[in-house]
């Protein structure tokens, strides 16, 4: 018997046990567990030249926070890794020394404006009187000095007045941007001077990996170029880069450092994960497909072809896709047709699935 008759005969005999399952329970079909699969994350290059380098995850958008201006820390309303929103409020300070400058700002703007308005009214009256010659001429230009010099007083006393409207607006320390507090190193009641280090925040999604690179292939690397990275330490993560930084400047250890943004990243990975770059060299030439375990493909018809179930995040299933390849080495295949970098692909148990159905990945909840 072939192996093609063998499978017809299980799936008959298997969809003959179900029927008589319903019948004896009424006529319902139980809704199969969702099955867990073994996930393999598509990024080893098939052809070519690729070293695998050990990285750091890094935000690749970090900002230090402090006030502009010195007090009495009155509250902080986050900690270290708190998730914070463009614009909410991190941090106060005792903003009553501000009110009472704003104040006294504010009463010496009034007062400048009722001098201004004196000086105004003397003004036409030195003019109304030099007018008819009854005043000399050097009355009526002390009269108009007076009159610009109280201009001049009552914009500075109003640019006083927006400044100190300014720095009691600046009691407040606010999130520049979505992100995460990576680092705190104040306490409320806590005295400070202006541009004092309250905070580190890490951009939210703006995350790259660090990697050292031995000086003598550094060369080799290029600004754009794409990288695969993935993590035993975090699931879902297989993800694709470009190299955004490369070091003019070797280490002690004669390597240089090189930055790859990621793309993509999963929402659980955070910085200092460590993580598995791999990079094609830029001198490689007919790179021809990628690398999949022989276990997760199943065989077709076609000679040289054959089928892997890829994993489709948004609706938490399976779907069944034609490949093509030859054989690679190390019981892996070099598949050339059917696959993409980040792909997810079931490594095992492909002999149990079906396009479409629904699964979930090892260690994590189904969707």
């Amino acid at each position: 018997m072939t192996i093609t008759k063998a499978i017809n005969s299980l799936a008959v005999l298997t969809v003959g046990i179900l029927v008589l399952a319903a019948c004896d329970d009424g006529g319902t079909i139980p809704e199969p567990p969702i099955r867990a699969i073994k996930p393999f994350y598509v990024s080893e290059l098939a052809g070519g030249q690729v070293r695998n380098f050990n990285g750091t995850v890094a935000a690749s958008g970090t900002s230090t926070l402090s006030f502009s201006i010195g007090g009495t820390i009155k509250s902080i309303t986050v900690n270290a890794g708190d998730r914070v929103t463009n614009g909410q409020a991190l941090a106060t300070l005792d903003e009553a020394p501000y009110k009472l400058d704003v104040d006294a700002a504010r009463s010496q703007l009034n007062a400048a404006k009722a001098t201004l308005a004196t000086q105004k009214t003397e003004l036409k009256r030195q003019k109304d009187l030099y007018d008819r010659g009854w005043v000399a001429k050097v009355v009526y230009d002390q009269a108009l000095l007076s009159f610009e010099s109280s201009k001049e007083d009552l914009n500075y006393k109003q640019s006083k007045l927006s400044s100190a409207e300014r720095d009691l607006t600046n009691t407040t320390l606010k999130a520049p941007y979505d992100g995460i507090i990576a680092n705190r190193t104040a306490e409320p009641f806590a005295e400070i001077s202006a541009g004092n280090p309250l905070f580190e925040i890490n951009a939210k999604g703006a995350l790259e990996v660090i990697i050292s690179v031995p000086n003598t292939i550094v060369s080799r690397f290029t600004i754009g170029q794409p990288v695969k990275i993935n993590s035993d330490q975090i699931a879902r993560c297989g993800c694709q880069g470009r190299i955004t930084e490369i070091g003019s400047v070797a280490t002690a250890a004669n390597a240089v450092t090189v930055k790859a943004t990621l793309e993509n990243p999963p929402a659980n990975l955070i910085p200092g994960v460590s993580m598995n770059v791999f990079v094609a060299l830029s001198d490689t030439e007919n790179i021809d497909g990628y690398l999949l375990p022989l276990n997760a493909i199943a065989a077709s018809t076609g000679e040289g072809t054959g089928y892997v179930f890829i994993f489709d995040e948004g609706s938490g299933s399976v779907k069944r896709v034609e490949i093509r390849g030859r054989a690679g080495r190390d019981n892996m295949v070099q598949v050339i047709e059917g696959v993409k970098a980040g792909d997810i692909v079931a490594a095992a148990g492909v002999s149990f699935l079906r396009d479409g159905q629904k699964v979930k990945l090892m260690g994590q909840l189904p969707k």
